[in-house]
């Protein structure tokens, strides 16, 4: 077998899915660092989830306590030409993209340091959770001479405003996850040993019968790509995402629970 061949064969990121919720964890310890195969196979496994109607929240963590991810893989990039870093990172960019444009539920479970690539991995998830002391988060690219360039220059500011977001990236100053909580970029902070198993818990509060997933993910389309856009197209894609989900069964179901009375028994259609 040759060397590619090896390299194809290595899960990278590893996929399954249990109770409507799709779990990617990214997979090369201890810092779960992203090649080019791995980011390409993080790609695969959005769509595979994007696809599957019997998934209704995604859930992306790293391998091990360490890092959830440390970014791009440096010795990868300091052996490659200007032009494939160039395609490595507009592939990223396409990758994060299609992540964040998923109309699922996107959960980033924070189980290590986040800094760099990897805090651009969580900043396209739509919600971000730690685990208490885990380690640290920033965007150090500017200690390399380059920029955060897989979205990080604008989810961040878009996160933590203009100014706050030049002076940190600037300084490639680090901080902690409860400081990162107190700037928005983290949700909530979890303590207690089965960190991933309360992630889990919490992400299928999100899943039928639980919660109308269908909405939850129009919901997340509204926002990601209204914000995007002019006030009044915004609303005009608001619109259109609510006439969807008017003749969805979610809605019926809805409707009919309230009036009467009763829990609602989503289905996720």
């Amino acid at each position: 077998m040759s060397t590619t061949q090896a390299a194809e064969k290595t899960e990278l990121v590893r996929y399954s899915v249990q109770d409507g919720v799709a779990l990617l964890t990214l997979n090369d310890p201890p810092a779960n660092t992203y090649t080019h195969e791995m980011m390409r196979q993080l790609d695969e496994c959005i769509l595979k989830a994007r696809f599957d109607v019997n998934v209704h929240v995604i859930v992306i963590t790293g391998n091990g306590d360490k890092f959830f991810c440390a970014g791009a893989n440096i010795k990868m990039l300091s052996e490659v030409d200007p032009t494939f870093k160039y395609y490595f990172c507009l592939h990223a960019n396409e990758t994060l993209n299609r992540l964040e444009q998923t109309p699922k539920l996107v959960i980033g479970a924070l189980n290590g340091h986040t800094v760099g690539g990897g805090l651009e991995i969580a900043m396209a998830c739509d919600i971000r959770i730690a685990r208490k002391g885990a380690g640290k988060v920033g965007l150090p690219e500017i200690n390399l001479g380059v920029l955060p360039g897989t979205g990080g220059t604008q989810r961040f500011a878009r996160i933590v405003g203009r100014s706050k977001a030049i002076e940190l990236m600037v300084t490639g100053e680090s901080f902690s996850m409860e400081e990162a909580k107190d700037m928005g970029i983290i949700n909530q902070i979890f303590e207690g040993d089965d960190f991933m198993g309360q992630v889990m818990t919490y992400a299928k509060q999100f899943t039928p019968p639980n919660k109308a997933s269908l909405a939850a993910g129009r919901i997340k389309r509204s926002v990601q790509s209204g914000l995007e856009i002019s006030f009044q197209e915004a609303l005009s894609l608001e619109r259109e995402l609510q006439q969807q989900l008017f003749q969805s069964g979610d809605a019926k179901e809805g409707l009919d629970a309230y009036v009467s009375k009763r829990t609602a028994e989503f289905k996720g259609r």
